[in-house]
């Protein structure tokens, strides 16, 4: 769900900058001043600042109120993906390779460039590296959830909301062996990434709402080669389903403060930005929540901005830190800093700039951790080739507009990558003429 998610948004509206303290032996100088088990209160905030993100502290009211519970968990847990992934990725190491315009040419299966041989410093390729990892970290075989997506003006949540169902079904580089036998394709001569299809349950004039889009292979080729993705949508006022235009990622979706490609941090095309490695730190951010939130409760206390995890549990983590730089001229943005998980490449924070050099926009995510079963029970099942799933997935964003003290909170706690169970039910999803069935 990663890759395609923003389509959800789609589917409803129609300078020298300084670069951030990052060195990990500077970060990590100082010991902490918590442990796990602590529980960090207001007035205890300030032994956090070494391991957040600069931009993150300055900004801390949007995060850190009165009231706040704060529980430090576990350094460095092993969130590590399932021993078929790793295998894949031992079994292709060394093949993958960057090509032209920061492309991704020769790659199967696994993490394309194992993130323990990239050397951030001495490598000028570390940082689009990191991002083909981060491209094809391990999602289980797609995405599915319930999910809920709200709005906020300087701390009142606003009547707008949208809520419903989504799903990606991965279509190649899979690293179950039925599939990876004949080259890790769901199908033979298979042209897409992957296939993501939601439907809007919630508000009634939404109702009934449903999209299906494709993201291409060739979404991994020089920009020039490139295919971009083909989105449909079907809207019950019509009755028919109409393809829409999915050229255009970068544009504020209306009534948000999202673009189409800041959905965990980065939903976009690989090649169309350049990237660098800036360094490495211990940073400290939510990790495997130890909240219900929704679908199970939705009076969970998100602090006075409707966008904080404060009352959460947080983890010290190895991160890297990389710059995304536009190749596009008309781009909002100047650059985006992100901080990735060194383990599960999962996004914990990105920090937007606009063409003036200024902070626009702070990015958060909460996890949890496909083998945890303390809040609901076993959640996240595994599936044939995959006994069990080991996925920290992303279950939230949250988007805080520093400029404007507005924000967008997107929450599916309940999210996981189990795989449809035959290639017959595969079919039926990525087929377009799903959406109008029985309609």
């Amino acid at each position: 769900m990663r890759t395609s998610f923003r389509w959800l948004a789609a589917a409803l509206f129609g300078l020298g900058i300084a670069t951030p303290a990052l060195a990990a032996e500077d970060a990590g100088a100082a010991a902490p001043q918590f442990k796990p088990g602590d529980v960090i209160t207001l007035d205890q905030v300030d032994k956090l600042k070494p391991f957040l993100p600069d931009e993150f502290w300055q900004n801390r009211d949007f995060f850190f109120y009165e009231g706040m519970q704060l529980e430090i968990g576990p350094t460095n847990f092993d969130y590590g993906p399932p021993p078929e992934y790793n295998a894949a990725t031992e079994k292709f190491k060394g093949q993958a390779r960057i090509g032209p315009d920061g492309s991704l040419e020769n790659y199967t299966a696994g993490q394309p460039f194992p993130i323990d041989s990239i050397d951030c410093k001495g490598d000028p390729q570390a940082g689009v590296k990191i991002m083909w990892d981060f491209d094809y970290q391990w999602n289980g075989a797609g995405g599915g959830s319930n999910w809920f997506y709200s709005y906020w003006d300087r701390g009142e949540q606003l009547p707008l909301y949208y809520e419903g169902t989504g799903k990606v079904v991965i279509l190649s580089h899979r690293v179950e062996k039925e599939y990876l036998d004949s080259g890790g394709d769901v199908f033979r001569g298979e042209k897409r990434k992957n296939a993501f299809g939601i439907e809007v349950n919630a508000p009634f004039d939404a109702r009934g709402i449903m999209l299906l889009s494709y993201r291409y292979k060739s979404s991994d080729a020089p920009r020039a080669e490139a295919k971009n993705d083909d989105t449909w949508v079907y809207v019950p006022t019509l009755r028919r389903v109409r393809r829409i235009s999915t050229a255009q990622r970068t544009d504020a979706v209306s009534g948000t403060d999202f673009t189409l490609d800041d959905l965990f941090s980065f939903a976009g095309i690989v090649p169309q930005y350049e990237w660098t490695c800036l360094g490495e730190r211990q940073i400290l951010a939510p990790m495997n929540s130890k909240v219900k939130a929704y679908p199970y409760e939705k009076d969970h206390n998100f602090g006075p901005y409707g966008l904080s995890y404060a009352n959460d549990r947080w983890e010290l983590r190895d991160t890297l830190v990389v710059r995304m730089k536009p190749k596009n001229a008309d781009h909002p943005y100047h650059h985006k800093d992100l901080y990735i998980d060194k383990q599960t490449l999962n996004a914990h924070y990105s920090f937007a700039y606009d063409q003036k050099g200024e902070l626009w926009k702070i990015l958060s995510h909460n996890k949890r951790w496909s083998e945890d079963t303390s809040l609901v029970g076993v959640w996240y099942k595994g599936w044939e080739g995959i006994a069990k799933p080991m996925d920290s997935t992303i279950v939230s964003d949250m988007i805080a507009n520093v400029q404007t003290g507005t924000g967008n909170r997107i929450e599916f706690w309940n999210r996981t990558g189990e795989a449809l169970d035959s290639k017959g039910k595969i079919r039926r999803f990525i087929d377009v003429g799903r959406l109008t069935k029985g309609r």
